[in-house]
């Protein structure tokens, strides 16, 4: 079993920035790939972006290209999520999660294990 912690959420006003931390339980971690999710009110959760276990390999939606940088530590069993120049439609719940086999995905049903969510909330 993985437990999954993120932080770093927040409010911002638009264009500033935040950086989400995501700590995994377990001894195994830098054998999974990483992914970051976010859901707003009455929307689906969305892929925002994702990195393979080596960290060499990192994934983003068009939404949030040049603008988010996905990282990991593996020798802290940690995940990140460095967002600039945010903007009010970023605000959402954000997701860590991980997934144990096969490649990296840009989709929900391809991870195993999920946080419990942090919120982001960017102001006009």
């Amino acid at each position: 079993q993985v437990q999954l912690v993120e932080s770093g959420g927040g409010l911002v006003q638009a264009g500033g920035s935040l950086r989400l931390s995501c700590t995994a339980s377990g001894r195994t971690f830098a054998s999974y790939h990483m992914g970051w999710f976010r859901q707003a009110p009455g929307q689906e959760r969305e892929f925002v972006a994702a990195i393979d276990w080596s960290g060499t390999g990192t994934y983003y939606a068009d939404s949030v290209k040049g603008r988010f940088t996905i990282s990991r530590d593996n020798a802290k069993n940690t995940v990140y999520l460095q967002m600039n120049s945010l903007m009010p439609e970023d605000t959402a719940v954000y997701y860590c999660a991980a997934g144990v086999v096969g490649g990296v995905g840009v989709s929900p049903p391809e991870y195993d294990y999920w946080g419990q969510g942090t919120q982001v909330t960017v102001s006009s």
